[in-house]
């Protein structure tokens, strides 16, 4: 939520910047073959774009802050270490789809992966279906995080 608030209050403020950019080449003359007015306008579009979308969204968000009753369950917001067929473990945190990043290994409540955890517990099996097959995992351990 705060990430999207700083995204958000950014984009106003480079929106304030766009609009001043924007009345200097509207300014200038001719806008039909004023390239700094066309990509202005193309820019401001995109930013309002944006802000549209954010304005919409927020209102939405919950931030989830307790944690679930049952903690040897796999809720929204668990960290799950995995293991796969392979053997190889892999650790996830289920999030919402604003917060997905991969790098940092959360997936998006609405992934296959998280569907198929969800309500399950340690040393359950998980199988989901990939374009190379299946693949199946094992839940190691559940944690959440403060």
């Amino acid at each position: 939520m705060a990430r999207l608030n700083a995204e958000l209050e950014e984009r106003w403020q480079r929106r304030r910047d766009v609009v001043k950019a924007l009345s200097a080449a509207a300014a200038e003359g001719d806008r039909s073959e004023n390239a700094e007015y066309i990509y202005r306008k193309k820019e401001l579009r995109g930013i309002d774009r944006r802000i549209r979308y954010l304005q919409k969204r927020m209102p939405d968000l919950r931030v989830i802050s307790e944690k679930p009753d049952d903690q040897n369950v796999v809720f929204f917001a668990a960290k799950v270490r995995l293991e796969t067929d392979e053997g190889r473990e892999v650790n996830y945190r289920i999030v919402g789809p604003d917060e997905i990043d991969h790098e940092k290994g959360n997936i998006s409540l609405d992934s296959p992966l998280a569907q198929a955890l969800l309500k399950k517990q340690v040393d359950d099996d998980v199988t989901i279906h990939v374009q190379q097959g299946r693949k199946t995992y094992s839940i190691i351990a559940i944690s959440y995080q403060d």
